[in-house]
């Protein structure tokens, strides 16, 4: 087994052959004949380390001419990167790691074997590139990676896996694509699959038992939000539904006992006199406390979760833990990505917890040709095609619309499922929404209040100005009068006896348009975003929510795409070209846009809240033109002797590839 794997990395490695077959076929995909030729064209070469013939493998660094053995370079300290085209460096053109000077003194412990080293980088010791104070062997590096493969390799100290790994693979740590060691285990840690179900309040009043549980029943049993370790029926704790959250004794002394809440129950809510947080949502009701309303109860549950400020790309990346490594192929045609991400999701085998593959097909392609795409490219083009698609209504910020073809086919609930499954999948946010459709998913249409801003409807807005201008009650009466067909038709007619009065009417007219009119497609859409548990998290933390479901992300800059893009190979010349194209391009001096080169590398127009997997790096090479690889977020640079060379390649490759791609879409809809 261990002589396969070598045998494996020799192939990798070796600079004069690739991998043309099947995983099945040769030797790891290496054709027969391809290993003769190499092994006849490595014969000829000898080895600069032991001088023997057979050295298969040469440094890439350009005008370096070393060539050696695989074990000879291990020896020599010379660098191997598993990964992309498999480069190898010798031991003076390796890769190094820029560390800034550091005021370190004593030696630190290796964070893996605790054993102290010095901080110093060299072949032998790495620094993670998340935490500037963790230091490791490579000898336990490469351990740790072989244990854990590329499922759970990641940072020890801060757990992350995107940067470090990128890192440990451009210094030579080979990741396998495995699951780790410990995961392998048949039915190892099946005991926390289980789900507790058992009723821990004081008096349960279920009839049947402590252990009794029907879902989607009073009797259905809802689990402690913070440890998840004790239960209640939904009944025995008089919550009114699955979607209130509860906590159990023991969680409930220890944080609302903290300085954070009781900060939190200093605030009063409007209209009400005072109420504490209703006990009912926590252990069991008190008989003399106040009844709140649901609405109530619903923001003072908000100020209970606002305690918990949290980093919106945390709790995405926290939801996407639901991912299993399972996997699910969507046929899309980007033509009719709507109808494409309809037939896919609706699909009997789809499940959304599955890892999902995309593959773009044509319809027009008589040959059914498949082709690999970006899962994170396939989402953008379905949030920017659901933005603009019947279901909602409005310029910028957006609310539900009423189409009762759509209600009817049942496509409110498949926006809401999509646009829970784009989050949690890391896609984009869909940043189109108003404040009052966020404020009905989170506090509920209750406690909602719509503003003039949120009609769009032309003659109900014009409506809703009269009745706001009016100056007395005779104009007033005048207005109800003219619309009196309309206004009995939706229950708003009221008699007028003041004034004043037209706030009320006003109100109602607001309230039955945005709220009332809607209500069938609002709830069929939350109970799509209920997918993967994306609307609980929302009204758990709502003003991190905000921040993506409201507004659109910020404004792309040259310095933000600098800091985005990792570079893997790339001279000093390239790199100063790339640089000076980034700034020319936000200085308005390109016919391009930042936006462009985003969508050319890795087809997303925005960085999604949760980052890009893998992170978009850029590299040169001797080409012609830039190459976007958006499955793998990389983008190839041309080598050119000039700046303006390089430019001119640039602006013609990404703005052609873009226009290509938009006729093609509108082609499809022409017809």
């Amino acid at each position: 087994m261990k002589r396969n794997q070598v045998t494996h990395r020799l192939l990798l490695m070796s600079s004069g052959i690739w991998q043309r077959g099947k995983e099945e076929e040769g030797v790891y995909g290496f054709l027969i004949e391809d290993i003769r030729k190499e092994v006849n064209r490595a014969s000829k070469l000898k080895c600069c380390i032991c001088k023997k013939n057979g050295a298969s493998i040469g440094c890439v660094a350009p005008r370096c001419k070393r060539s050696y053995h695989f074990p000879c370079g291990l020896q020599k300290e010379c660098i191997f990167q598993f990964t992309g085209n498999f480069a190898s460096f010798c031991w003076n053109h390796r890769p190094v790691q820029i560390i800034t000077p550091n005021n370190y003194r004593d030696s630190l412990p290796c964070t893996i074997c605790l054993e102290f080293i010095e901080p110093i980088p060299t072949y032998s010791i790495l620094r993670s590139p998340c935490c500037k104070n963790a230091w490791f062997h490579r000898d336990c590096l490469q351990i740790q990676a072989i244990n854990a493969g590329v499922f759970f390799f990641r940072c020890t100290v801060c757990n992350n896996s995107d940067i470090f790994q990128k890192e440990m693979l451009r210094m030579g740590i080979h990741i396998p694509e495995k699951d780790a060691s410990w995961e392998l285990e048949e039915n190892a840690y099946q005991e926390l699959l289980q789900h507790y179900e058992h009723c821990d309040v004081r008096r349960c009043r279920c009839k049947e038992g402590r252990d009794y549980n029907v879902p989607n029943s009073k009797w259905e049993i809802k689990r402690c939000q913070s440890c998840g370790s004790s239960g209640t029926h939904l009944a025995c704790s008089s919550l009114q539904s699955w979607e209130q959250n509860w906590e159990c004794l023991d969680c409930r002394g220890i944080t609302y006992n903290s300085g954070d809440f009781q900060k939190a129950k200093k605030h009063t809510l409007p209209n009400t006199n005072n109420v504490e947080i209703n006990d009912c949502l926590l252990e069991e009701s008190s008989p003399k406390s106040s009844r709140q309303s649901p609405g109530a109860q619903q923001k003072d549950l908000m100020r209970q979760g606002n305690r918990f400020r949290r980093d919106i790309s945390t709790i995405i990346i926290e939801l996407g833990f639901q991912i299993i490594k399972k996997t699910k192929r969507l046929y899309i045609n980007k033509a009719d990505i709507w109808n494409s991400a309809l037939n896919g999701f609706r699909n009997q085998k789809f499940n959304p917890s599955y890892t999902i593959e995309v593959a773009y097909v044509n319809e027009s392609d008589n040959f059914g040709t498949e082709h690999p795409g970006s899962k994170q490219e396939f989402l953008s083009l379905l949030m920017q095609h659901l933005e603009n698609s019947p279901l909602f209504e409005g310029s910028l910020s957006k609310n539900l619309s009423l189409n009762s073809q759509a209600l009817k086919e049942n496509l409110y609930y498949e926006a809401g499922k999509m646009v829970a499954i784009s989050l949690v999948h890391g896609g984009p946010s869909p940043g189109f929404f108003s404040k009052t459709l966020f404020n009905c998913l989170v506090f509920g249409p209750e406690d909602t209040f719509p503003t003039l801003d949120d009609v769009s409807d032309f003659d109900v807005a014009q409506i809703l100005i009269r009745v706001n201008s009016a100056t007395n009650v005779a104009d007033l009466n005048s207005i109800v009068n003219d619309c009196y067909n309309y206004l009995e038709l939706i229950g708003c007619l009221r008699i007028i006896t003041s004034l004043s009065d037209k706030y009320l009417l006003a109100k109602d007219i607001l309230a039955y348009h945005v709220i009332k009119r809607v209500q069938a497609p609002f709830e069929s859409f939350k109970q799509g975003l209920k997918t993967l548990g994306v609307l609980e998290k929302i009204q758990t933390y709502p003003e991190a929510f905000y921040s993506i479901f409201c507004h659109k992300p910020e404004n792309l800059s040259a310095k933000i795409l600098r800091d985005l893009f990792t570079v893997q190979t790339c001279d000093a010349q390239s790199l100063g070209f790339w640089n000076s194209y980034l700034q020319a391009v936000e200085d308005g001096k390109s016919a391009t846009t930042l936006e462009d080169i985003l969508i050319f590398a890795t087809g997303c127009n925005s960085i999604p809240p949760a980052g890009f997997k893998p992170t978009p790096s850029v590299e040169c090479l001797h080409m012609d033109f830039p190459v976007g690889n958006k499955c793998n977020n990389c983008l190839a640079l041309p080598i050119t002797n000039t700046y303006k060379e390089f430019q001119d390649k640039m602006d013609f490759s990404i703005r052609n590839t873009l226009r290509l791609e938009k006729e093609e879409s509108s082609h499809y809809v022409g017809h």
